[in-house]
């Protein structure tokens, strides 16, 4: 990162952003080129020390229909680039040029792949409801996980930044 000084370094703070988020965009690829999807999404974290890697593991979980463009580049391509970010406020200043915007922001690449199973989808769709609306119920039929498309990305690389 350029600018050392504002990378996001503590996982409390990375945790912060994640959880201040509602939506994540999600870039792919098709052939037509690239494109940005933004989607609700839930997630889990991965201490280092459970998966013996160095930074936490995000997961990220998904729903989408199970026909259309996105779905096409998740198929086609399964890498994929993501980026959330929490807007924290006009930076005023004494001209022009001084102004700027507080932010917070993760940004990173990972692999999505679709989930398979009633148990992994109802997991993946409980990870979304507990995200975005905690009081909900998260009580799902076998017939309606058995339709839904649940998508999970492996991010596998990300870094934090902020602008205070």
């Amino acid at each position: 990162m350029r600018q050392a000084g504002r990378q996001l370094r503590s996982t409390t703070q990375l945790h912060s952003v994640v959880e201040a988020c509602q939506t994540v965009r999600i870039a792919c690829m098709d052939e037509e080129g690239p494109f940005i999807v933004p989607m609700s999404f839930g997630y889990d974290w991965a201490d280092p020390e459970e998966i013996d890697a160095d930074a936490p593991r995000l997961a990220l979980w998904v729903h989408s229909a199970g026909v259309g463009r996105k779905v096409d580049a998740f198929n086609r391509e399964p890498r994929v680039a993501i980026e959330m970010d929490v807007q924290d406020g006009l930076i005023t200043g004494t001209y022009a040029c001084a102004y700027s915007y507080a932010y917070r922001s993760i940004m990173g690449t990972g692999t999505i792949h679709r989930i398979q199973g009633i148990e992994a989808k109802r997991y993946g769709l409980t990870r979304i409801m507990q995200h975005l609306a905690p009081e909900a119920s998260t009580d799902f039929t076998d017939q309606a996980l058995a339709r839904a498309n649940i998508y999970c990305i492996d991010v596998d690389r990300f870094t934090g930044k902020q602008r205070a």
